[in-house]
């Protein structure tokens, strides 16, 4: 049939493409790893972008540490007006904080690393049932393996990662998920609903520093098919981390991320916004705490009240390190843009309107390239002075 012949020449096409790019499917960077003296070229920064270049600086304030029992007490009417001012200070002076009293026992974080390291540490091709390439070839975001490669001369990230859709149910591939270690799938499943009241915690919050309705965002996480996102990083020793990253800049798209970091070895550090000097900070580790940071969607959304700060991970010459984000986004078709109770004569509109959809496929095109998709939302000051900015970006 001729359907079926026009199916056959598009794979037959597609297989070709990519055995003449073989650039298009790099290697997994743990196999990549062992043995090596030096990191293969697809993967050296530039000389301004090396670690070793822009060596993390002291920071000029602490990132603070913020108790979300005692955030909790505020949504019930309860005070805690302290924590709730730490909370404003870390998210305008950093764009996140370090969050304990979140109700998850430390032992329970302590297995859900130790089932992401088990995975890692599994057989090559134990893991590669669970690969992002469909049929070795084309590519796709959930799964494990490495990030999209869109050129040949993209800088390649020094990480193994694995992807997974946690929530809501029906967008849960049971396939991609791992079998090994036996634990995986139960302790991600209760990881993933624990942290989803972080989030609501932290929603509510959010809305009510800037004076809407504490219900908004959370509300917001349950409209359509608004998705949680897992992202499982594995970061290999490297002989020259001071000529890679594990993870290039970049800012999230989400509306807010949670992060288990290692707290075992360092490597996460962050810029700070508005700072404009593109000074690199250290990331502190503080056991059985977890990292909160806003993303791109609550920024646009807030009209900038709120900032999504840039960050990168750097590779480690004695150790390797895991870690564990959750991102939350809204809806696939959710129109993303400044809500109109924060535009007003004083504050005019700063960001243009886009869809989930169309800004996560931007991201991922510029995140690869080492630009932020925050870029192509903004308006420029140019456009704010003489009022011409667009409303569709």
């Amino acid at each position: 049939m001729p359907e079926a012949e026009d199916q056959q020449e598009r794979q037959l096409t597609t297989k070709l493409a990519s055995m003449a790019r073989p650039w298009k499917i790099p290697p997994i960077v743990q196999e990549l790893a062992a043995g090596l003296q030096e990191p293969p070229s697809r993967y050296v920064v530039r000389d301004q972008d090396r670690p070793a270049a822009a060596a993390a600086a002291a920071m000029p304030e602490p990132i603070p540490i913020v108790d979300l029992s005692r955030l909790s007490a505020a949504d019930d009417g309860g005070g805690a007006d302290g924590e709730v001012a730490k909370l404003r200070c870390a998210l305008q002076n950093w764009g996140l904080f370090l969050a304990v009293g979140h109700g998850i026992e430390p032992g329970f974080l302590a297995e859900m690393m130790q089932v992401t390291r088990g995975f890692f540490n599994l057989p090559t091709e134990e893991k590669q049932k669970y690969s992002n390439l469909v049929n070795g070839k084309e590519f796709r975001f959930e799964g494990y393996g490495n990030d999209v490669v869109l050129s040949e001369d993209q800088i390649l990230d020094w990480c193994d990662r694995l992807y997974l859709i946690v929530e809501p149910e029906s967008r849960v591939v049971g396939s991609l998920w791992p079998a090994r270690p036996p634990a995986f799938s139960a302790v991600l499943r209760e990881y993933t609903a624990r942290c989803r009241r972080i989030a609501d915690v932290v929603l509510s919050s959010l809305a009510r520093l800037l004076g809407l309705r504490e219900g908004r965002f959370v509300g917001m996480m349950n409209e359509g098919v608004a998705m949680t996102h897992a992202r499982f990083n594995y970061y290999p020793r490297c002989p020259r981390p001071d000529l890679v990253l594990g993870l290039k800049s970049h800012s999230d798209a989400s509306v807010i991320t949670v992060v288990l970091i290692d707290d075992t070895v360092g490597g996460l550090q962050v810029q700070k916004p508005n700072d404009g000097g593109g000074v690199w900070y250290d990331v502190p580790i503080v056991p059985s705490a977890l990292l909160v940071n806003v993303g791109d969607a609550i920024e646009i959304m807030s009209n900038g009240f709120f900032t999504s700060p840039v960050h990168r991970a750097v590779a480690n010459a004695e150790r390797d390190r895991v870690s564990l984000a959750m991102f939350y986004t809204l809806d696939p078709e959710k129109e993303i843009e400044p809500l109109p109770e924060l535009v007003d004569e004083k504050r005019p509109r700063r960001y243009g309107k886009t869809t989930t959809k169309d800004y996560l496929a931007v991201l991922f095109e510029r995140f690869a390239g080492g630009a932020r998709a925050m870029d192509t939302v903004k308006i420029s000051t140019a456009e704010l002075d003489s009022g011409s900015g667009s409303e569709d970006g």
